[in-house]
């Protein structure tokens, strides 16, 4: 069984096509890998720490596919929400990594210690 971790690194506030398509691609990506029996953990990190309050709209375009996958949500970068202003949209913040002058951040190389591939949108 492979292990993949997706994360969500693209900024919604830009308002553009590309951000969108990156977030529900991330979020498409997930739902494949779920769907096949894989595991898999979606992240948000730096200004994709902004997605989760927008995708749990009912009107956003992807929030049918965003509850799909919620529960393969594995959380938000704290220290990215911290420093972009983020609302974590009551979930879990990911501190593994305490970078300095930080509140810590997801750690890529305890993900790859822990198995999973990372792809990144």
């Amino acid at each position: 069984m492979s292990k993949t971790a997706i994360v969500v690194l693209t900024d919604p506030a830009t308002g553009t096509e590309e951000a969108l398509g990156r977030a529900f691609n991330a979020l498409a990506a997930a739902y494949d890998f779920k769907k096949a029996g894989e595991e898999v953990k979606i992240l948000f990190q730096g200004t994709g720490t902004r997605w989760p309050l927008e995708l749990q709209q009912p009107e956003h375009p992807a929030h049918t596919l965003y509850r799909e996958v919620e529960d393969k949500i594995e959380g938000v970068s704290c220290g990215c929400a911290d420093v972009f202003g983020a609302d974590p949209a009551g979930l879990d913040l990911i501190t593994d990594n305490q970078v300095p002058g930080t509140t810590g951040v997801p750690s890529f190389s305890k993900l790859q210690k822990d198995g999973y591939k990372v792809i990144t949108f």
